[in-house]
């Protein structure tokens, strides 16, 4: 029993022996679902980085900098400042026994 059209158009390739052949119509159909695993895959990238379990990546700055209308430099900054301050507050002891040299 033939229940949609996806169906009845793999019954009409197999009855024609056209099932060997890939379709442009095929193709059509199977292209916006790849768009939607990449959307979600990005998402998941923008997930990550929002719970703060993933730093700034170039690639998403880029990605971030054309959806915003600003640059990659922007996003990356942030990234930096908050990587500086991490950093500062884990070794902030050690950094306070450090004496300055003196120009001379």
């Amino acid at each position: 029993m033939i229940k949609t059209f996806a169906d009845r158009r793999t019954q009409e390739l197999y009855a024609t022996g056209e099932a060997k052949r890939f379709s442009a119509d095929v193709a059509k159909r199977a292209t916006p679902k790849l768009e939607y695993v990449d959307l979600a895959t990005r998402l998941d990238d923008l997930d990550e980085l929002l719970r703060e379990r993933r730093g700034m990546s170039p690639e998403m700055a880029i990605r971030l900098g054309r959806l915003f209308g600003n640059t990659p430099e922007f996003w990356l900054n942030g990234q930096m400042a908050v990587d500086l301050w991490d950093a500062a507050e884990a070794i902030k002891d050690d950094v306070a026994r450090i004496k300055p040299l003196n120009a001379a």
